[in-house]
C-alpha cells in the first residue's frame, strides 16, 4: 500500500511543529530546535501496521498564507492528514482548526481521515491548550486526538500509525456497498471510491 499524507501545520514560525514531528518520525536521530520553514519537505516511511506493510509518502507543507493554492492542491491529493499544533501556542491551535475546515471543504465531505496532534507535550509548564479543550474539539468533529513530544519521541510514530489505521477503516467503509435498499440487482461499471 502507498499513501500520500500531507502534514498540515500552522503558519510562519509555528510550522516547526510538523517539522519536528516529521524529523523524529523518519529515520533521523536528531531534534532540530531552530527550524527555517520551507515550502515543503517530503519523506518516505515504511511501516507495518496490523501485519500489513505500508509505504507512506509524507509531505510536510509550509503553512504560510501565500501558499494557499498549493495547500489546497496537497489537500486534494492527500489520503489522510495530521493536523499538528503546539500545546504552548494558542495561535497554532486556531490555525489547525481552520485547516480542518479547509480539508473538509476541499474534499467536499463531512468526514475524512484526520488526526489532531498537540505537540510539545514535554513543555507542560508552558501549556496554554488543555487536553480537555483539544479533546473536545476533536470529539465534536469526529477526529482522533493525541499529544506528542518530538523532542522526547513521545507518541511520534504512534501518531502516524494511528492515522494509517484510520485511513484503512475509512477505505474499507468507502469500498463496502450499502446493504440498505438492496434490490437484487447490481450496477455494472461501479467501483469503490479511489483515494489518490
Amino acid at each position: 500500500q502507498f499513501w500520500k499524507l500531507p502534514v498540515r501545520q500552522s503558519t510562519g514560525p509555528l510550522s516547526t511543529e510538523a517539522c519536528h514531528l516529521m524529523q523524529t518520525c523518519v529515520p533521523q536521530s536528531y531534534f532540530v530546535s531552530d527550524y527555517d520553514p520551507t515550502i515543503e519537505d517530503s519523506y518516505t516511511k515504511i511501516c507495518t501496521v496490523d501485519g500489513k506493510e505500508t509505504r507512506l509518502d509524507i509531505l510536510d507543507t509550509a503553512g504560510q498564507e501565500e501558499f494557499g493554492a498549493m495547500r489546497e492542491q496537497y489537500m486534494r491529493s492527500g489520503e489522510g492528514f495530521l493536523l499538528v499544533f503546539a500545546l504552548n501556542d494558542r495561535g497554532s491551535y486556531h490555525e489547525v482548526q481552520k485547516f480542518h475546515t479547509q480539508v473538509l471543504r476541499v474534499k467536499d465531505r463531512d468526514d475524512f481521515p484526520i488526526v489532531l496532534v498537540g505537540n510539545k507535550a514535554d513543555l507542560e509548564q508552558q501549556r496554554v491548550i488543555s487536553r480537555e479543550d483539544a479533546q473536545a474539539f476533536a470529539s465534536d468533529n469526529g477526529i482522533h486526538y493525541m499529544e506528542s513530544s518530538a523532542k522526547n519521541r513521545y507518541n511520534v510514530d504512534e501518531s502516524f500509525l494511528e492515522l494509517v489505521k484510520i485511513i484503512r477503516r475509512f477505505q474499507e467503509m468507502e469500498s463496502t456497498p450499502p446493504a440498505a435498499h438492496h434490490t437484487g440487482k447490481q450496477k455494472s461499471g461501479g467501483c469503490p471510491c479511489v483515494l489518490l
